[in-house]
């Protein structure tokens, strides 16, 4: 069982500060991970940004925070109460308080460090006009997501990046293998621009990619533009297996490098060559999850 921190009786004030604060070492398989994001009108980006900051440190949270003028970008774990006040803390500011969180689980803290990033996107996509503020995409419910898939008329896409459809997708999802989120926006320019009467469907990890393209194919006249609420992670969160349409696991940002159907760690990992995700082979999963609990797999070559 991993050695991890566990706050007790933390509350937070407006200010970022602490009411009460009390910390013990304790044994435990849980580290919790947030994944969330929010748009917003944020002209006290900065002031957020140092607030996070000296909390995060505080409570011992990792992963990455990121924010813009326009909103929230974060995947961050760290133990259970730790977590909940830095969720706490940014929804006392009534512009967060509809931010929607997808929680799940390790035996491991999948960060090695803690950052906070000062950005003009909360994800980069360097498109003007594509502000899902304005305008975006109807949003469907997991199942709502099936139904509308199954229609045969209907273009599924993956926005995501090319190694990461590799670990899983939707069956039938087009594949615009890109390298990167700012290359989609060429992929909707050559290969979509004479589908715009037709029923589009995309979908991304965690929501916030599909924010950004629905806009962006609402900007140029898509009529009939559709993205699956919270994502991938909310869809395995919610959908029962044995109606769930995902097929393959899902890839994350972090240490765990993909979650399977339960939101758990799955068998991949990171190749140190090509910086790709790769099927673990039967003799390594023992030998990295043992890496991953010890904290070594932050150290090269990242695996065995």
């Amino acid at each position: 069982m991993a050695k991890a921190r566990v706050l007790t009786s933390l509350s937070t004030r407006k200010d970022g500060g602490f009411l009460d604060y009390e910390e013990k070492i304790t044994m435990s398989d849980d580290f919790k991970i947030a994944a969330f994001y929010h748009f917003t009108d944020l002209p006290d980006r900065d002031e957020w940004a140092d607030r996070i900051v000296d909390h995060g440190l505080k409570v011992g949270l990792r992963g990455t925070i990121i924010f813009a003028p326009e909103g929230v970008n974060s995947t961050c774990a760290g133990a259970c109460a730790a977590v909940d006040a830095t969720i706490a803390l940014l929804k006392s500011d009534p512009r967060f308080e509809s931010m929607e969180v997808k929680y799940s689980y390790a035996d491991f803290n999948p960060f090695p460090k803690f950052k906070v990033k000062k950005k003009h996107e909360i994800v980069t996509f360097r498109q003007e006009g594509a502000d899902p503020r304005d305008a975006v995409g109807t949003y469907l419910e997991p199942e709502e997501w099936n139904d509308l898939i199954a229609d045969p008329d209907v273009i599924t896409i993956d926005t995501r990046n090319d190694y990461e459809v590799e670990v899983g997708h939707f069956k039938g999802a087009v594949n615009p293998k890109t390298e990167d989120f700012t290359s989609f926006a060429k992929f909707v320019d050559e290969h979509l621009a004479t589908q715009k009467d037709k029923k589009i469907a995309m979908y991304c990890t965690g929501g916030i990619r599909c924010e950004r393209s629905t806009a962006y194919l609402k900007q140029k006249g898509f009529k009939h533009v559709y993205h699956l609420r919270g994502g991938i992670l909310r869809y395995l969160e919610r959908m029962p297996k044995d109606q769930s349409l995902w097929e393959g696991d899902c890839f994350v940002f972090d240490y765990r490098v993909a979650v399977d159907h339960d939101l758990k760690p799955a068998k991949w990992k990171i190749d140190p060559e090509t910086s790709h995700p790769k099927p673990m082979s039967e003799h390594e999963i023992v030998k990295i999850a043992a890496r991953r609990r010890s904290g070594a797999i932050f150290k090269k070559p990242y695996t065995v």
